[in-house]
């Protein structure tokens, strides 16, 4: 079975009309039971370490959702979401998937917010046969691939070589990396250190902080007595990466500075205060939206932008998109199956492919549950407070 052209299209257009009219365009599907409602769940850190992830994707998923509803549903069926706030504790997402899974009998599972909390429940899902929609990044979610195990957020590992090819570019070869204790630091650290020879590039000196951090002014003296080391690279999504700016800058020392892809909301960089200026980092292009060339793309990336801005007022964040795909997705793949059977609609999610979203466009196969590919992210930068694209 593959995914009907006329689902692709009505995608599309509940893309590139999202402020408008969102599934109007959908065919009609044929084997649905009458009034049935179609009962999704999300396990979401709306608040603890990761809020700054957790808090835009559940905005994003009610905003969503609640439109599909006043359009009448998908296919005229009431879409129910039940959103878990899991505090970005494994210990918690384990429980609500458990939950979900076998009181609330949900069609499957958007998030979670994290890669340490996304890796503990993975087993869960694909016991259950419940489709998990993963907002996290680590590579280790979707390696090796598992039938109802997929991932909306672009490849840590595609994130390691935006960084190290912009190093290249600055003649940049012998680096410092710094990693939060959790699973997306640890994920990380392990995709910079497995491409950095590819590269050309030396780890010099490798450091852990508890995700919890609120000061990292040791570590940085500590980094800062290597004159040897050219540039630091730190992966987090916690709060303590803004705190590093600020110590790094305290200390005085003027040293290129790159963040991962958990960088990608302006709040941190709000947080981090003047240190944030010229802070590197791979994002989507959905934060840069207004700077593209015109085209689908960019029509596609405003249409969720300025929904969301003008809803919330905030700006958008990446991970907000990443809940927003990964309903999309679910969405067309249920239109695509023609029913909410989840053997039929976890095939359909497999076979989406040229779906364009806030990441990128996705292309899921049988060996391939991540569905996007390194075109998904840029260089950013911060300049003035805001982020722009990196001029290398």
């Amino acid at each position: 079975m593959s995914i009907n052209t006329s689902a692709i299209s009505g995608l599309r257009a509940l893309f590139l009309l999202a402020t408008l009219v969102l599934f109007s365009l959908f065919p009609l599907a044929q084997a649905f039971a009458a009034n049935a409602t179609i009962k999704i769940g999300a396990i979401l850190a709306e608040t603890g370490p990761a809020a700054f992830l957790g808090g835009p994707e559940a905005r994003s998923l009610r905003m969503l959702a609640d439109r599909i509803n006043s359009e009448g549903g998908i296919n005229g069926h009431v879409l129910e979401v039940i959103i878990k706030d899991s505090g970005s504790s494994p210990e918690k997402a384990i429980s609500f998937a458990k939950q979900l899974i076998e009181e609330e009998k949900v069609l499957a599972i958007i998030g979670p917010s994290t890669s340490g909390e996304s890796l503990s429940i993975k087993k869960i899902c694909e016991t259950g046969k419940t489709i998990m929609l993963s907002c996290s990044a680590a590579d280790v979610i979707v390696q090796p691939v598992l039938p109802h195990i997929f991932k909306v957020a672009p490849s840590d590992a595609y994130a390691a070589d935006h960084i190290f090819t912009s190093m290249q570019k600055k003649g940049i070869s012998k680096i410092a990396v710094l990693s939060a204790n959790d699973g997306f630091g640890k994920a990380g650290k392990e995709q910079l250190a497995k491409h950095a020879p590819t590269y050309g590039i030396s780890i010099l000196a490798e450091e852990v902080y508890d995700k919890n951090a609120t000061d990292l002014s040791a570590i940085v003296a500590k980094l800062k007595a290597n004159a040897q080391i050219q540039a630091v690279v730190n992966w987090s999504i916690v709060p303590a990466q803004s705190i590093l700016a600020k110590n790094i800058r305290q200390a005085g020392w003027q040293i290129p500075l790159y963040q991962s892809h958990g960088f990608a909301n302006i709040k941190y960089a709000e947080a981090a205060g003047p240190a944030a200026e010229g802070i590197m980092f791979p994002a989507s292009r959905v934060l840069v939206a207004d700077s593209l060339p015109e085209g689908e793309e960019k029509t596609a990336l405003l249409a969720y932008k300025t929904a969301y801005e003008r809803q919330f007022n905030e700006p958008v964040s990446t991970f907000g998109g990443h809940s927003y795909d990964a309903l999309n997705i679910l969405a067309n793949a249920i239109v695509s199956a023609g029913s909410t059977d989840p053997a039929k609609v976890r095939e359909a999610v497999e076979k989406t492919t040229g779906l364009i979203g806030t990441a990128g466009t996705f292309n899921y196969s049988a060996t391939d549950h991540g569905g996007l590919s390194t075109e998904a992210f840029t260089m950013l930068t911060v300049q003035d407070g805001k982020f722009v694209i990196l001029k290398e």
